[in-house]
């Protein structure tokens, strides 16, 4: 199995998140996993942009990331040089 860790996850997002693991009696690592599991098996592309766009906009609200790509491939090079 493969291992996933998030970075900079918002604390309201984390809050919510172990309250909604709590109702379920899950850990919380057992309820992202439900939750993540539940998203990628939908059809992706019956899911409007919009509608993602929105998702994002309410999970994020002002403090949405930037250069999130060049900050991971900034990051695998910094640990592909102490390799």
């Amino acid at each position: 199995m493969a291992i996933l860790n998030i970075r900079n996850l918002p604390d309201d997002v984390h809050a919510r998140l172990r309250v909604r693991a709590a109702k379920a009696g899950r850990s919380m690592e057992a309820e992202a996993r439900a939750i993540l599991t539940a998203v990628v098996s939908q059809d992706a592309s019956s899911i409007p942009a919009t509608d993602l766009q929105a998702w994002v906009d309410q999970l994020y609200g002002d403090n949405k990331p930037t250069n999130v790509v060049e900050t991971l491939i900034a990051e695998r090079r910094q640990e592909a040089t102490l390799e």
